[in-house]
């Protein structure tokens, strides 16, 4: 039995991963869910560290899934627990010393114009699930924005990316170029959108527990 620790993206919350939560738990995996103090001016990437060491616990096994923006905390995790595998999901991927708040003009990401937020993260989810969303969104005012990445290489653990393939945030394109370019890593691909842990659940949780077998 594995514990995946899940790290929601910006703006968002343990709700973000409740469709994926019980896929794991009924393969027989134990899920820690836990929300960072984004809603915090004052917490910045040592807090974020701190909310999710202290939900782990004494749990071992860990799998480190870092969503979207939840993929530059999720590294920051392996360099203080001993983490079996991290899994950067639809991710922003850091580099030392960048600020996240650079991250979008240093990797030339472009947003896709004419789109609504809806038709940019939720295509393909179901639409009761997308009119729950925007209740469990949380204003992200933490100081990390400003803050440089703070390791000085990526930890030594075993990375898999992961994207989806009708991602309009994050184009699969895009996603590619930046794997490639800063961790040398060919993404592994699913069907779904941005939102993958909402959009395709079960087939996201296949994903995940196959990585254990190899």
């Amino acid at each position: 039995m594995a514990t995946f620790v899940l790290i929601h993206g910006g703006g968002g919350s343990a709700w973000d991963w409740h469709l994926l939560v019980p896929q794991l738990t009924a393969r027989g995996h134990e899920v820690v869910v836990p929300e960072l103090p984004i809603e915090d001016r004052s917490a910045g990437f040592a807090e974020f560290c701190e909310t999710v060491v202290d939900a782990v616990g004494d749990r071992g096994d860990l799998v480190v899934v870092g969503h979207s923006y939840g993929a530059l905390t999720a590294p920051l995790i392996a360099d203080k627990l001993p983490v079996r595998l991290l899994v950067l999901l639809t991710p922003m991927v850091p580099q030392p010393g960048e600020k996240p708040g650079d991250w979008w003009e240093k990797t030339g990401h472009r947003e896709v114009e004419g789109l609504s937020e809806e038709q940019q993260f939720y295509n393909g989810v179901p639409a009761e699930t997308v009119a729950q969303a925007a209740a469990h969104g949380r204003g992200q005012v933490s100081a990390e924005w400003n803050e440089p990445w703070p390791l000085d290489a990526w930890p030594d653990v075993p990375t898999k990316v992961l994207i989806a393939r009708e991602d309009r945030f994050f184009p699969a394109d895009f996603q590619r170029r930046v794997a490639a370019d800063r961790l040398g890593i060919t993404p592994d691909e699913i069907d779904g959108c941005h939102a993958v842990a909402l959009s395709h659940p079960e087939q996201l949780a296949d994903r995940l527990t196959a990585y254990l077998e190899r």
